[in-house]
């Protein structure tokens, strides 16, 4: 995966470019998470791609070479209760948002992963399949998986009935088999549950 997009955004003349990709949009449980990162041009990262294509012991690797050698980055985490209040695409747009504020660095250009805009305060240039186009995105979308799983991991400890460690909160026939057993929890998504809730 090259620079190519991060380039050819500075060849228009936009000086600081950041990439910015979410996980966990799909999940009955847990936050939607958002990660906003800026690298410096040719910073070589082995290993480096979207993050659904690698395992999760090289994603946890990549991940903190990704920390050490980024200009700035930043995570932001939307919790399940107001994805139920606001839906899931607001929800992740709050947490693309968060992120990018979090940065603590004015970027130029946003490069985002998907075909919508969260409204951030810059130009925003959306990638469809981003993560395994744009370098800058594909490091987004790691930062982004590895936060969400590593807070799914924590949740597992508190409520070990649901097994969150195997299925991350994803649709799972565990997690579901879970659910029968046991209703659900304060950090399942009630709008993503409404035909088993009955609501």
């Amino acid at each position: 995966m090259t620079y190519e997009y991060e380039k050819q955004a500075v060849a228009e003349g936009f000086s600081t470019v950041c990439g910015i990709d979410e996980a966990g949009r799909g999940p009955l449980c847990g936050p939607v998470c958002a990660a906003a990162v800026i690298l410096p041009l040719d910073c070589e990262i082995e290993g480096i791609n979207d993050s659904k294509k690698i395992s999760e012991k090289k994603r946890e690797q990549i991940f903190e070479v990704i920390k050490e050698k980024a200009v700035a980055y930043s995570v932001c985490m939307v919790d399940a209760k107001t994805i139920d209040e606001i839906n899931i695409l607001q929800a992740t747009f709050r947490a693309m948002r968060g992120a990018y504020e979090g940065l603590g660095v004015k970027c130029d250009i946003a490069l985002i992963d998907g075909n919508r805009k969260p409204g951030l305060p810059c130009e925003e240039r959306t990638m469809v399949k981003g993560d395994a186009r744009s370098i800058s995105i594909a490091a987004a979308s790691i930062l982004a998986k590895v936060s969400r799983d590593r807070y799914m991991r924590e949740v597992d400890g508190k409520y070990p009935e649901y097994q969150f460690a195997k299925h991350k909160g994803y649709g799972t026939k565990l997690h579901y088999e879970m659910i029968a057993e046991h209703g659900i929890c304060e950090e399942h998504r009630r709008s993503f549950l409404k035909k088993i809730l009955g609501e």
